[in-house]
């Protein structure tokens, strides 16, 4: 089983429509001075407007969507089939002056270990995936298919491929981001003594209850927590080593198939992952992004988000909250979802849409 197969908290700012009941709570002491009620009045109508801005796609009825890989999925020789259509091809010589080394060439010839590191897989999965979209298009048909695609989502980092096929930002700026991203994790992850590990053949409830059993007997900067909500039996746990050692001492006895060790570098989504969050809130700031063209679903929330700063938030909290991706699937399939595809190296996603949904129409593209 391969490790994105199995893979792929630091609480949000208190939001302004909590801020105004706040103020609300304490309105006696906010009437003894007029401009403290203007300020309170300015904040409530921030919140609504704000509220309003992200509501553009609450009603949105998926019928195609385009499905993006997350860490995890790369692998040695992905690339080379992008070589063949110019404007793929072009991604990755303009990544080339962003990153400051050859990506194809890593992605292209390894080595494996060097393709695997969080600050290399990152970037190459995101040029990967765009790269693919191009290649579709440049084959008959394609285009009219990317025009009908009405909602898009990736699994973790893919979220970033997601807004960038949506038109929130340019591919060079997701590239920016992606790249500090992966280098802002790694650093967390060096900081710590943390890991991940799959567990297999269990339903979500009895995941918590193995977590909550290890994190009996380890101390409080071990503790473990459930990171990837992956699909019905196949759930990511991150932690401290420790923690993660109890949970897969423990999984025989809560009557899991196995368990697998996860080959990245820590305990991600998780509060491991804190000290990455200054660093890519600062680099959202300095980042135009705009109201996506299509849906995105998010992964912290399985909600599609509008409005540019709640995205930037939601881009932030995404590295220490779990994903809830088998929430947005299941979403997208009550939805009525017709069609969609898997774009970027690996076909990961499509074995999660299968298993949640034997008779899915689903189809991969790669590059």
């Amino acid at each position: 089983m391969s490790s994105s197969a199995a893979s792929c908290f630091l609480s949000p700012s208190l939001p302004l429509a909590k801020l105004s009941r706040a103020n609300g709570a304490r309105s006696s002491l906010w009437r003894c001075h007029p401009w403290r009620s203007r300020v309170s009045m300015t904040v409530s109508v921030k919140s609504q407007e704000s509220d309003a801005r992200d509501a553009l796609f609450s009603d949105y009825s998926p019928n195609i969507a385009f499905l993006f890989p997350g860490q995890g999925a790369q692998t040695v020789g992905m690339g080379k089939e992008a070589q063949s259509v110019q404007a793929a091809a072009e991604l990755y010589d303009k990544a080339n002056d962003i990153l400051g080394f050859n990506l194809l060439d890593v992605c292209n010839n390894g080595p494996k270990e060097k393709l695997n590191s969080t600050v290399i897989s990152q970037p190459a999965i995101y040029v990967t995936s765009l790269a693919a979209v191009e290649v579709l298009r440049a084959r008959d048909g394609g285009q009219d298919i990317i025009s009908s695609v009405d909602v898009t989502c990736g699994l973790s980092l893919g979220e970033y491929t997601a807004l960038a096929f949506a038109g929130a930002f340019s591919f060079e700026d997701g590239l920016k981001l992606v790249k500090l991203r992966g280098e802002a994790m790694q650093d967390a992850a060096d900081a710590a003594n943390s890991a991940m590990v799959s567990i297999i053949g269990l339903d979500a409830e009895k995941v918590q209850l193995l977590c909550d059993a290890a994190n009996e007997e380890v101390d409080e900067n071990e503790k473990v927590q459930i990171a990837n909500f992956l699909c019905p039996g196949n759930y990511a746990v991150s932690g401290g080593v420790k923690g993660v050692e109890a949970v897969e001492a423990k999984a025989k006895s809560f009557k899991a198939r196995m368990t697998v060790r996860l080959a990245v570098a820590g305990a991600f989504h998780t509060r491991f992952m804190e000290p990455a969050v200054s660093r890519l809130e600062a680099a959202l700031a300095a980042t135009e992004i705009r109201t996506p063209r299509i849906p995105v679903i998010s992964n912290v929330d399985a909600q599609p988000h509008s409005d540019p700063d709640t995205i930037k938030n939601i881009l932030a909290r995404q590295v220490t909250s779990p994903v809830q991706w088998e929430l947005t699937v299941k979403t997208l399939l009550d939805k009525g979802l017709k069609k969609s595809y898997e774009l970027g190296p690996g076909k990961v996603i499509a074995g999660i849409v299968k298993r949640m949904n034997k008779t899915a129409d689903l189809e991969n593209i790669g590059a």
